[in-house]
């Protein structure tokens, strides 16, 4: 039976930020399993803004098609069953659902125990909001899948992005070294502020192999974490040091990927799941940004924070505009 109902974010078809709307959804009391979360913040990923465009990598279900994979909040209800969490305990979303059928971006949302995971009580909603796709994807990509060490040389592409800003931090905090491209001049100083050891503004320096090699003295980088694809990747790879590990984990070029000639290279894709997907990989991630968050090397970027579910339409304007730096937050 139907016991609340709240505000969410709904779209019936594809297109702009202008497809979303905000319906009263009904929603029942928690089965087995399953945690109701009252929602306090909300962050936008790419991925929304995609996944509304028909751009992702999967196809929404329509009509009705639910979005949004991270946010804040405090558990309102448990079902039968569920023993990690209470009434009252503050929570962020895992991002490891089906977006259609679990997306997050409303008032109240109901989902799976597992797709939940402890807030620590110090960390408010606006920066849970913003931590854990970023983080937990900077984490499973960098230390998990390439095995980053101190003193790596990481080129790191749409360094703007929340991953971008993201992984400035966690390369930061292994000892390893930096190096951000961009595409304009306007993010230079604010990703040196943010903590790149290097700046490469692509539009000013159109031959990134012999740039690349400048910084880090005719070696190349050890790691490249890549957001693009395209056929630029093939690119990328010849910047690296021969040995060196391209880590590929978007695809916003659209394009075909292709690969370097420059071997030996190890080239990973990457997708979050496979760090989110099991209780030991979300306890993992979760130790890691909790630890980070507590010392101060992780401090999530927020570019700017929007009040109200009303507004998310102006926040997938302003993703889309790439003209922020970091994460987008909406406020309940």
């Amino acid at each position: 039976m139907t016991t609340t109902t709240a505000r969410t974010v709904l779209f019936d078809e594809i297109g702009g930020p202008e497809v979303l709307k905000i319906e009263d959804l009904g929603l029942p009391a928690p089965g087995p399993g399953q945690v109701l979360i009252r929602n306090r913040a909300l962050g936008l990923n790419r991925a929304e803004a995609l996944f509304r465009a028909g751009t992702y990598y999967y196809q929404p279900t329509l009509p009705a098609s639910r979005n949004g994979y991270e946010a804040a909040g405090t558990v309102e209800a448990v079902g039968e069953g569920v023993t990690a969490f209470a009434p009252g305990d503050p929570v962020m979303t895992a991002g490891n659902f089906e977006l259609s059928a679990h997306g997050v971006h409303a008032e109240l949302v109901l989902l799976p125990e597992s797709a939940v995971v402890a807030r620590p009580p110090e960390v408010d909603p606006v920066t849970a909001a913003a931590v854990w796709v970023t983080y937990s994807t900077a984490y499973g990509a960098l230390i998990r899948t390439a095995g980053m060490q101190s003193g790596d040389r990481v080129l790191i592409t749409g360094a703007s992005s929340g991953v971008g800003t993201a992984a400035l931090q966690v390369v930061r905090r292994a000892g390893a070294i930096p190096i951000a491209t961009t595409r304009t001049a306007a993010k230079r100083q604010r990703l040196l502020d943010l903590g790149a050891a290097h700046v490469i503004v692509t539009d000013e320096q159109p031959d990134l192999v012999k740039e690349v090699g400048r910084l880090t003295g005719s070696a190349g980088a050890d790691i490249v974490l890549d957001a693009i694809g395209g056929p630029a990747f093939a690119t990328l790879g010849d910047a690296t040091a021969p040995g060196g590990t391209l880590v590929l984990y978007g695809w916003l070029s659209g394009a075909p990927v292709a690969l370097s000639g420059n071997w030996p290279l190890t080239v990973h894709g990457y997708a979050n799941p496979a760090v989110v997907r099991t209780e030991e990989g979300r306890r993992r991630a979760a130790a890691y940004i909790t630890s980070g968050l507590a010392d101060g090397t992780l401090n999530p970027v927020i570019a700017e924070t929007f009040d109200g579910l009303d507004r998310m339409a102006d926040a997938h304007r302003l993703m889309e505009s790439n003209t922020h730096t970091g994460k987008i937050v909406v406020t309940l």
